[in-house]
Formats: structure tokens, sequence, C-alpha cells
């Protein structure tokens, strides 16, 4: 119950972003005027009547047979590689301009070493979210170094604090609008199938009729049961994908963050016990 809250918790902050929240209606006006006019213009079909058969070969012509649920399914397809795209990007600028594996070795070495200065240079150098949160760390290492009035255990808890300021700063920047993408992953198969629920409808209706079945419904309704299964299939495949590869991603740049914490905590440890 907790996670299904948070998640819709999640979905709501997303849409409120300006992003989000302009992306959303006009993909879906996008994909409804491209049923319409691209899909659906008469040279796909016999005789220029969209209610036709599609000619022979002409693809735009057999999905837009899919029925209504095509372009709602189109619109979240567009959706799902505009957020990836947009999410590509984000985590793109949050590793850094190098390895964050070399970069949190660097960090263990300098500190090791008590090169606090020259470890807040390969921060600067690094950039992202690692680097921010470990900055963060540093300056104040930095910062109590010298002060002999404060106890040792609350200068850890004080770096311990601006470091999990700092990266509850960081991670709602990563995850910002994945769960757009978990939730089309969830949808769109459902959207698929229930466009497939409606074209067999259609489909027995058409076999029901009395005398001879009527073929174009026939056909026409079978195409709109499979076009839809296509269609929320490949869209909820691609989501999962992505969704996966963005989460592994982020849990990559959190085990980082974690790393690089640790280093800190533990080096000024060491070095007030010493």
């Amino acid at each position: 119950m907790k996670n299904s809250t948070s998640n819709s918790n999640s979905l709501m902050d997303s849409l409120k972003s300006g992003f989000a929240a302009v992306v959303i209606p006009l993909e879906i006006l996008l994909a409804i005027l491209f049923y319409l006019f691209v899909l659906g213009d008469g040279s796909h079909f016999q005789n220029g009547d969209p209610a036709n058969h599609p000619m022979e070969g002409d693809y735009f012509g057999v999905v837009y047979k899919g029925g209504f649920i095509v372009p709602i399914l189109i619109s979240l397809l567009m959706m799902v590689l505009t957020f990836a795209i947009e999410r590509a990007l984000t985590i793109s600028g949050a590793s850094g301009k190098g390895s964050i594996q070399n970069f949190v070795r660097k960090i263990k070495s300098l500190l090791a070493s008590g090169s606090i200065d020259q470890a807040l240079i390969e921060c600067d150098r690094q950039k992202g979210s690692v680097a921010n949160v470990t900055k963060a760390g540093l300056h104040k290492y930095k910062e109590l170094s010298g002060v002999t009035s404060i106890d040792p255990d609350k200068k850890i808890l004080m770096i311990q604090k601006d470091i999990e300021e700092t990266t509850q700063l960081e991670m709602p920047m990563l995850e910002k609008n994945l769960v757009i993408i978990a939730t089309i992953a969830s949808i769109a198969t459902l959207l698929g199938l229930l466009g497939t629920v409606l074209g067999m409808i259609k489909a027995f209706d058409a076999l029901a009729t009395a005398g001879a079945p009527d073929a174009v419904a026939l056909a026409n309704g079978i195409s709109e049961a499979l076009i839809n299964t296509a269609l929320g299939i490949g869209t909820s495949a691609l989501a999962i994908i992505f969704y996966n590869y963005f989460t592994s991603k982020i849990d990559g740049l959190t085990y980082g963050i974690d790393e690089a914490s640790y280093s800190i905590v533990q080096n000024f440890t060491a070095s007030s016990k010493g």
C-alpha cells in the first residue's frame, strides 16, 4: 500500500513538472492528428475511402484499421521515446565527465594521502551528482579538520548530515519523470489488450450476421485486434527496457555516492583517532 501511494505521488509530481505537463498533451494531440490525417489519408485505401480495405502492402492503412485505441498507443510510444531521451541526457550529465569508478578511486587515493584540496579540484573536474555530493562532504571535512572544540563523533555526524542533504537534492533530479516510463510500461499492454478485445468483438459480430459473413467487417475487426496487440506489447517492451536501463544507471550513481561518502567518513574517523 505504501509503495502504491509513493508511486502515485511520484507520478503526480512528474505530471506537475513543466516538461511533462507540456509534452504529454502535445504528443496526444500530435498522435491524433497523425492518425486522422496521415494514417487515415484516402490514398492508403481502396477507392480512396478509409472505410474500405487498405491498399495492398500499405502498412499505414493497416495500422489505421486498428481503431481509436491506435492514436492513444502511438502517443504513449512517442512519450516513451521523448522521456527516454530526456532521462538519457539528464543521467549523462549527472554521471560527470569521466568514469565514476576512476573518480572514486582518485578520491580514495587523495584522501589517504591527506590531499583534501586536490580532491576538491578533482570534484570540480568531474562534475555531476557523485562529484557534487563528494565535494559537499570534503568541504565539511576540511572545515572541521582544524576544529578542536567539537567532539569527533559529532563531527562525523555533521559530515554525514551534509552528505545526506546533498544526496537528497541530487536524487530527485535523477529519478524525475522515470515513473512516467514505468506507468506507460504497465498501461500500454492493457490498452493493447483492450483494443484486441474490441477488435475481436467486431470480428465476431461480422461472423454472426445472417447469410454470408461481412468480409470487410470481419477483416477490420481482426486488423483492429492484431494492430492494437502489436502496438501495446511493443510500446510496453520498449518502456520496460528503458526503465531498467535508467534504473541500473541510477543505481551505479548511487553506489558511487555511497562509496565516496564512506571513504570520506572513514578517513575522517581514522584521522580523528590518530
